[in-house]
């Protein structure tokens, strides 16, 4: 059964370190600049950022970014570019935070909010309803992107909610069961090097040694799902692309970069800097474009 996402909850502005500033609180409760948030979540603390650009509308797109496993919100914010496409593309940027730097993104996986069950979509799902009720959003162009255990979780919030227009898993895979996906846009960005999460499904190197389905898989799921033609593929230097038209104007694409790790191509700073990023593709960018194509049709 798919949740049901109107959750209450109170948010409550905070002042938090980070090396680039915080907005002021004020009488508004998301001004403009990023500030930082507390939410309660079955009576459970959960913190998260929210970034909003000056030249938001009055119904902004909602852009969620899933920081990766031992990452933060403070980190994804710093590393990923989305401030910088939201001030362009005029959309606002929440960046939630998992509890010990990891997200429960099935099967057991990851870190203690997979060991304890954590309620990471319960979680995800009332901070957007409090975005919305606080500053306005439109609700058929509600996204969700991450970094690979947010990558996971963003597969996890597609599977288990109706809340997301569409997704953008970078370095990440499916994980447990999802077996009543609502038709959902899906763009996976993965590079063939990462040994991390393998595109091939076999266990991974770091941690977790993360498994699962192979990749090409799990885009095959959602493409059934959202009843979709047979891709083309067309591969440009480094860079292979598979897509296809969808039903009701969704698309479900898979990008592959052959020298790329376990990282987000076109970041300037990552966790693991044994695998630089790749200068190939600009994630966000590509991310970003193809959320504004894909808003919910419904």
């Amino acid at each position: 059964m798919k949740r049901v996402l109107g959750l209450t909850a109170v948010v409550t502005a905070v002042l938090t370190g980070c090396s680039t500033p915080l907005a002021p609180a004020d009488s508004a409760p998301y001004p403009v600049g990023t500030s930082a948030h507390t939410i309660d979540v079955d009576g459970t603390a959960r913190d998260y950022l929210v970034t909003v650009p000056a030249n938001r509308s009055a119904e902004s797109p909602l852009v969620v970014m899933l920081h990766g496993g031992f990452g933060s919100s403070h980190q994804a914010r710093e590393s990923y570019g989305w401030d910088a496409a939201a001030a362009s593309g005029g959309f606002i940027v929440a960046y939630p935070n998992g509890v010990g730097r990891a997200w429960n993104a099935g099967a057991g996986c990851c870190g203690e909010p997979g060991r304890n069950n954590t309620d990471d979509v319960g979680f995800v799902g009332a901070m957007v309803a409090e975005i919305g009720e606080g500053i306005g959003i439109d609700a058929s162009r509600v996204y969700a992107t991450g970094m690979s255990n947010g990558a996971m979780l963003a597969y996890r919030l597609a599977c288990d909610t109706e809340l997301f227009a569409a997704i953008a898993p970078v370095a990440g895979t499916l994980l447990g069961n999802c077996d009543e996906p609502t038709a959902t846009s899906v763009l996976h960005i993965h590079g063939e090097a990462d040994t991390r999460v393998r595109l091939d499904g076999e266990p991974g190197e770091g941690a977790s040694k993360v498994g699962g389905p192979p990749i090409t898989d799990v885009i095959s799921l959602w493409r059934q799902v959202a009843d979709c033609a047979l891709p083309s593929v067309t591969t440009v230097d480094v860079i292979a692309t598979s897509a296809g038209a969808c039903a009701n104007g969704r698309a479900v694409t898979l990008i592959t970069i052959a020298d790329a790790g376990h990282q987000w191509p076109g970041s300037l700073a990552v966790r693991d800097r044994a695998s630089t990023p790749s200068a190939s593709l600009d994630a966000t960018a590509i991310i970003w474009e193809f959320f504004a194509s894909h808003p919910d049709p419904k």
